[in-house]
């Protein structure tokens, strides 16, 4: 499998802190089967600043480190992009980092909010050439009071990826409910780690994939499965047309 984001990189951001830690981190990544994964560090989000050139050097030396303890983990180099208003620019002058160099790039909404100006941006980003792709909207208080919102985005041409451990509910019920709904909706296109440790945010994917395979069948297993590896190859990945979210009131949510 292919873990297409993780903060395995030690001492960058809030994911690993020791080069021990980011061993134990990716045996744990090949334990669960994952043969490949995306180092994405967090960048402009307020506390961490990680640019282009900088996570290259990171996964290169992190390579290197795997080789030397004979772990078979590949790493690629992306990033985990706070939504901001330079984004565009700093496309132009590489500051930002597409997963693997490909044509898609993370985006990150606060966990509070969705800023006003997002459909603009994620419009703006499509013109210049890449596909954002909004990581984690299944943790997102406004996404999961406001759902017809990602819908927008979606049906506008944005990609979105879901956390592997809210679909086997370990980020609560109610999130594991509302990722359910968006695999349902066809509301997302990738399941990923965003794995920061090896305990309390660590990997699930073979759980979370085996878990879909079981509720919505092969189709949408493998689709996830392929897509990850469509995004590293730079292909179009697969999509379904997507759905509304049908909001139930119960408890007041959704």
């Amino acid at each position: 499998m292919i873990d297409i984001h993780s903060h395995i990189i030690p001492g960058v951001d809030d994911g690993a802190q020791t080069e021990a830690d980011s061993i134990a981190m990716a045996k744990a990544a090949v334990d669960q089967g994952i043969h490949t994964i995306i180092a994405t560090p967090h960048h402009r989000n307020g506390k961490y600043d990680n640019d282009r050139a900088t996570i290259h050097r990171h996964v290169e030396i992190l390579s290197e480190l795997f080789v030397r303890e004979d772990i078979p983990l590949s790493v690629l180099a992306g990033q985990e992009v706070r939504i901001n208003g330079d984004m565009i620019e700093e496309l132009k002058n590489e500051t930002l980092l597409p997963l693997h160099d490909t044509k898609y790039l993370f985006v990150e909404f606060p966990s509070g909010s969705v800023p006003r100006y997002a459909g603009q941006m994620l419009y703006d980003i499509q013109v210049a050439g890449y596909t954002p792709v909004i990581v984690h909207p299944e943790r997102n208080a406004e996404l999961i009071q406001e759902p017809n919102k990602l819908y927008d985005f979606v049906r506008k041409g944005a990609l979105t990826q879901v956390t592997a451990a809210s679909v086997i509910g370990k980020f609560g019920k109610n999130i594991q409910k509302f990722s359910h709904q968006l695999i349902e909706a066809n509301l997302t296109h990738f399941i990923a780690t965003d794995a920061h440790n090896t305990t309390t945010r660590g990997f699930c994917l073979q759980e979370a994939m085996q878990t879909i395979k079981q509720q919505y069948g092969n189709e949408y297993y493998y689709m996830f499965m392929e897509n990850s590896q469509l995004l590293v190859d730079n292909s179009n990945v697969n999509k379904m047309e997507p759905f509304k979210v049908k909001k139930k009131k119960f408890l007041g949510l959704f």
